[in-house]
Parts: structure tokens; C-alpha cells; sequence
């Protein structure tokens, strides 16, 4: 196998410039647009941030980071309205104490205050054929191998064979 913990392939510019050469890659990610992590309004909200990222300078996509930023607003939209007000020790006991539904599924989180559940997803990039944005701009080319729950594909090994 041959990935791991690598900080760029998530970003479109990255992959475009790597295209098929990122075929057998296993990377974590946040969030892909496979059928297991379609969640409500995850579709319109990538919808309206890939319109206003044309010509912005920002990552033409927007899978890897966005969708959480927007999620952890929705969070603190929530819990502002559940307790009326911007009293940030009501707001922390009640996002501690809640599960919200965000773009990116279901958010609860742990007494100590990290997610109860952890978010990062380990894919393979796989099917790879040109550096064209539409390789990476829908599913099927990055197989979701953990956490279980999400996944979509599985792992193409050895390295050579993935790699094809």
C-alpha cells in the first residue's frame, strides 16, 4: 500500500496536476461525493460553493474543508437558537450535550469535546484516466475504505495493480 497522511491530493488543483498518477493512493480525506455521504443539503451547498469558486482562487471543488467550515456554523446556528441567546456557557453545554444534523451527516460530540464519532475518511484513488476536473468532481474515483459505515469500494491491491 502506498498513502497515508499526506496533506494535498485533497485538493483539486493537486489532483488535476496528478491525475491518473494518483491511481492505488490511500489518503484521508473529510468528505468525497460518494452515495454513502450524501446527506441533506451536502448537494446545494457544493452546488453554490462551486459556483463562487470559479474565478476566486479557492479550490474549484471544495470536498475537503468547506463542507465542515459550513457544518460547524450550522452547529453554532443551532445551538444559538436552542437556548436564544449568545451566552457562550449555555451555547458549550448545549453542543455538548446535542446531536446535530449538518451537511456532512450527524455531529455529536464527546464529553471531552472532540467528535464522539471521528470524521476522517481513509479512500483509494481508483480509475483515474486524464487530469479533467469531471475525473474528481463525482464518485467513483475515490473508494471510501474506512470507517465502515461510509463505505463505498474497496482497496485495489497490490500497489501495481492499483496503480493501472
Amino acid at each position: 500500500m502506498f498513502g497515508g497522511g499526506m496533506v494535498g491530493p485533497q485538493y483539486a488543483s493537486l489532483q488535476t496536476a496528478l491525475g491518473p498518477l494518483l491511481n492505488g493512493i490511500v489518503n484521508y480525506h473529510f468528505f468525497v461525493p460518494e452515495p454513502s455521504l450524501k446527506f441533506p443539503g451536502i448537494d446545494a451547498f457544493l452546488k453554490t460553493y462551486q459556483e463562487r469558486a470559479k474565478g476566486a482562487g479557492v479550490d474549484a471543488l471544495g470536498y475537503y474543508l468547506p463542507p465542515y467550515a459550513y457544518a460547524y456554523l450550522q452547529i453554532l446556528g443551532q445551538a444559538v437558537e436552542a437556548t436564544k441567546g449568545l451566552d457562550q456557557k449555555k451555547i458549550g453545554e448545549y453542543i455538548r450535550a446535542n446531536t446535530f444534523d449538518t451537511v456532512v451527516g450527524k455531529v455529536k460530540f464527546a464529553p471531552n469535546g472532540e467528535w464522539a464519532q471521528s470524521r476522517v475518511l481513509m479512500v483509494q484513488f481508483q480509475g483515474i484516466e486524464s487530469n479533467d476536473l469531471s475525473q474528481f468532481s463525482g464518485p467513483g474515483h475515490r473508494a471510501v475504505l474506512y470507517p465502515e459505515q461510509w463505505k463505498a469500494g474497496s482497496i485495489v491491491y497490490p500497489y501495481e495493480k492499483a496503480k493501472r
